[in-house]
């Protein structure tokens, strides 16, 4: 894939693509965004001014590409609340902005990062490949938005049979570019670290799978070099991580100090609690993903990464 275009270049993990691709220089990429100054000034704060040409949404149609990526969404949970049902509608526009396009090129390819939440309300278990959605459908509510959009959207995908669409499931992802003001419970951890006070959380059982920015960008690029296919794939690290063991490793690694405390909840709960957010569904690798990362390692190289940039 020579020319790949992004669309919602400004979202985190857009970003860390592009980061990764500069790198690696393996495709041209058209980055599509709302506000074309602000993105053009980033790319020149990361050192790579005029590197791949930006363009507003309303450009999409006149700029010829082999594949298209569509990022737009909210990876902030306190945004996804305060955005509320218009999540449902921002999803579908952009979505019908791709596919119109690709009906007139069907030979283009089409990843649409969707989420974990898909799998719906319920995660006492990981999801898998048997694994059936739940919700509570008479009493759907703001938790629900975020993952209806997501599911909406890969069920229109599934139906169009003869176009190349794959859905990515992302779950967790941290990156040592991470905006800080965004509440997750990772984020929380680190800002309890940098500044020197104690992380407060309940004792309640958690497992999370942390996607490194690299794992991720290698997951795209073996989608993008396979035969087209119209399916989903879900993301995994080489090993998810349990709660426990995850504070005991920034406790002794950064000094994160922390307690247990009865009935915390949650500061966000927008898309709902996920008490196990992980997948052991594999179909990644039939596409010859291999994930170098565990989630310990991509929290300690990328903790590492970002302090060390917050001292300098």
């Amino acid at each position: 894939m020579n020319r790949i275009a992004l669309i919602g270049a400004n979202s985190q993990i857009c970003k860390d693509f592009i980061r990764s691709n500069a790198v690696t220089g393996s495709a041209e990429l058209l980055l599509f965004v709302r506000n074309v100054d602000a993105m053009s000034d980033w790319l020149a704060d990361i050192g790579l001014p005029g590197r791949y040409p930006v363009f507003g949404y309303s450009q999409y149609a006149q700029q010829p590409h082999d594949a298209v990526i569509n990022f737009v969404g909210v990876g902030d949970p306190s945004k996804a609340a305060l955005m509320g049902a218009d999540i449902l509608d921002i999803t579908l526009r952009f979505d019908e902005l791709v596919i119109a396009e690709l009906r007139k090129h069907p030979e283009r390819r089409y990843i649409f990062i969707s989420s974990g939440a898909v799998y719906g309300e319920r995660f006492d278990q990981a999801a898998s490949e048997d694994t059936v959605a739940t919700y509570s459908v008479n009493s759907l509510g703001a938790q629900n938005y975020y993952a209806i959009a997501k599911l909406h959207a890969e069920m229109r995908h599934r139906a169009l049979t003869d176009l190349a669409i794959i859905d990515v499931r992302v779950f967790n992802y941290f990156s040592r570019h991470q905006t800080l003001d965004s509440r997750f419970f990772i984020v929380d951890a680190v800002n309890s670290i940098i500044s020197s006070t104690v992380f407060r959380t309940s004792p309640d059982h958690m497992v999370r799978d942390f996607l490194h920015p690299s794992d991720f960008y290698q997951l795209i690029i073996c989608l993008l070099a396979a035969e087209p296919h119209n399916t989903v794939v879900d993301c995994y690290s080489a090993e998810p991580l349990d709660k426990e063991i995850l504070l005991e490793a920034l406790a002794k690694d950064f000094g994160l100090q922390y307690e247990f405390v009865m009935g915390l909840a949650a500061p966000i709960n927008a898309t709902g609690t996920k008490r196990l957010y992980y997948s052991t569904f594999r179909r990644a690798a039939e596409f010859g993903y291999r994930p170098k990362y565990s989630s310990l390692d991509t929290l300690r190289v990328e903790f590492s990464a970002l302090l060390d940039c917050r001292d300098k």
